[in-house]
């Protein structure tokens, strides 16, 4: 039986957290068996916002050894970088002409990122959710891992997807979006109504951080005056470590709630520090190996883009032909 296919990727614009590796990464290793993966380093949409050439170069061949290091094994899968595949931005300009201004203007991260990026409004942030249509659509993929922000992003792709081929006859798979049996949300250690971000390093834990540090952040996060561990409405920093200890050990928040029953934030705390030290230490080394070893990363990333060009081009092919372009 033909396994589905799951496609997604990250931007390389800032230090994974461990809100990337416990909301995606550490999943997308368990699907490998599963599912045919294409996981992708989405280095055309991290240039929405200006970056530099130099660092943008280097996080994108870290980006390579991360997934790695986080087991993503790239024997059993299709590690590539965007900008290798150049129908990505073919299928994009394409995808451009049969979604409305109305769609885009709609989507509520391009009026976040406007608002954070005011001086750079540019018109690939308001395209945005069109490349990521068709990183989705070039591949047929049957499943996209989607967070709570980009479920949004995804319902347009679907859109888009559905009004092509009612024009042309079937051309996309339309493809649903995944959510893990395990995971987490993981929200700002110091203002925990809010997701953890990149952008924020004093209340985030990069997935590279120094350990000592690690353990300092989970120390200071922020908790309430109550001193138990149980996961409650409204107890928004309680419920964020709960969530974090759960999804580094597999543990239920009832299991959780009855491990730390008389203890308090010290002994639970200290719990989350050690766990997810020895959860990160093996990736940190597994890393450093990799990155001592960039032959072999070239390798996974290009032998990567070479199947995922042979799928990709697949579907220019057929979308060329529907819409009327001469075969080249």
């Amino acid at each position: 039986m033909e396994k589905k296919r799951i496609f997604s990727g990250i931007q390389p614009s800032g230090a994974l957290t461990i809100g990337n590796y416990l909301g995606a990464l550490k999943n997308w290793a368990q699907l490998i068996d599963e599912y045919d993966c294409i996981f992708s380093v989405v280095d055309l949409h991290a240039i929405t916002v200006r970056q530099d050439p130099k660092e943008l170069n280097e996080r994108c061949l870290g980006l390579i050894a991360q997934y790695i290091a986080c087991g993503i094994d790239p024997e059993k899968c299709t590690i590539f970088i965007q900008s290798h595949v150049p129908a990505h931005a073919e299928l994009s300009w394409i995808l451009n002409c049969y979604t409305y201004m109305g769609e885009l203007e709609r989507m509520t991260q391009f009026k976040d990122k406007s608002s954070r990026h005011a001086d750079n409004i540019n018109a690939g942030l308001f395209t945005y959710p069109v490349l990521m249509a068709a990183d989705i659509l070039l591949y047929q993929a049957d499943l996209v891992p989607v967070g709570h922000d980009q479920k949004q992003h995804l319902e347009l792709c679907r859109d888009v997807a559905e009004r092509f081929n009612r024009i042309y006859d079937d051309t996309f798979k339309i493809p649903e979006g995944y959510i893990a049996k395990m995971g987490a949300r993981v929200m700002d250690l110091q203002n925990p109504e809010k997701k953890m971000s990149k952008s924020e390093p004093a209340g985030s834990i990069a997935l590279l951080e120094d350990i000592a540090s690690v353990t300092k952040k989970i120390k200071r996060a922020q908790t309430d005056s109550l001193g138990y561990v149980k996961f409650e409405e409204g107890r928004h920093g309680i419920n964020n470590l709960i969530s974090i200890y759960g999804a580094v050990t597999r543990k239920t928040a009832d299991e959780i709630e009855n491990e730390f029953q008389g203890k308090g934030y010290g002994d639970f705390k200290k719990a989350i520090a050690e766990a997810l030290v020895a959860e990160l230490e093996p990736i940190q080394a597994k890393y450093q190996e990799l990155m001592n070893n960039k032959d072999y990363l070239k390798s996974v990333y290009t032998s990567g883009a070479d199947r995922a060009r042979e799928i990709a081009d697949e579907t220019i092919r057929k979308v060329h032909q529907k819409i009327g372009y001469i075969e080249r």
